[in-house]
């Protein structure tokens, strides 16, 4: 493959949405974040920028894998894991407010990355990472944070997500391997925040987005989930709270 990565700023007519229900990687419920509506309504004309697609130069016009990352304004030491407990719907609701009030920001946060179920294992994740710490160096910044979503807390949703950020190897790198990406690339683990994104929902909702019954009170664990789903059958809802992972990349 014939690699090349360039920002959305640069191609602006070139689709970043190259999944199909095969290669998916997200759970449908994660599609319903509100705040994340935010930004995906607007990034082309917002921060273009700070937008990477990733595509074979055999095939220029299909996309392979993104990276997405936002600017914001703050005032707390990243590397001291000062950052916002809100996570990613914070750091994506900051922004906006930032842009419309005129606010410069001094730190970019990643959003995601990526990579469809078919070109997973490939080394695409890491090289999107790379690419999305040069981007952020050539704009200026010295600060990368990632509210990282590890990619195997699902399998242990019971866990806190403190305790399991603080699993290691014993060469002493990360168990889960989308924290270990990180730490290899530069990064360095600084603490969770418990709420980064919350997706709250009627039951029906939460029936189509997952086919389970959601009949009866209590937690939920929900394939995909990194955290049981909060079910309330006495007031037909359903909320989802995930917490997430802070790691800095110092540029």
């Amino acid at each position: 493959m014939d690699l090349r990565i360039v920002t959305l700023a640069q191609r602006l007519t070139l689709k970043s949405s190259f999944v199909n229900e095969e290669t998916e990687p997200w759970p449908e419920f994660m599609n319903h974040d509100s705040i994340g509506n935010l930004y995906y309504s607007d990034v082309r004309t917002a921060h273009p920028e700070y937008g990477l697609i990733a595509f074979d130069a055999s095939a220029p016009d299909q996309a392979i894998a993104r990276a997405f990352c936002v600017p914001f304004a703050w005032d707390g030491d990243p590397a001291l894991g000062e950052l916002p407990v809100d996570g990613w719907d914070g750091v994506i609701w900051r922004s906006a407010r930032d842009r419309q009030i005129g606010v410069k920001p001094n730190i970019v946060s990643a959003l995601e990355i990526t990579v469809p179920t078919d070109l997973q294992g490939t080394g695409l994740s890491a090289k999107m990472l790379a690419a999305m710490r040069e981007n952020a160096a050539r704009l200026g910044y010295e600060h990368l944070v990632a509210p990282v979503r590890p990619n195997h807390k699902h399998l242990v949703p019971d866990m806190s997500m403190v305790e399991y950020a603080a699993l290691v190897r014993e060469d002493g790198l990360p168990q889960d391997p989308w924290l270990r990406t990180h730490v290899r690339a530069g990064g360095r683990i600084v603490g969770t925040c418990a709420r980064a994104m919350t997706i709250p929902g009627t039951l029906a909702e939460w029936r189509s987005w997952t086919g389970l019954p959601f009949d009866q009170s209590g937690p939920v664990v929900v394939p995909g989930a990194l955290v049981p789903v909060h079910c309330s059958v006495e007031h037909d809802c359903a909320v989802y709270v995930e917490p997430g992972v802070w790691v800095h990349h110092r540029l």
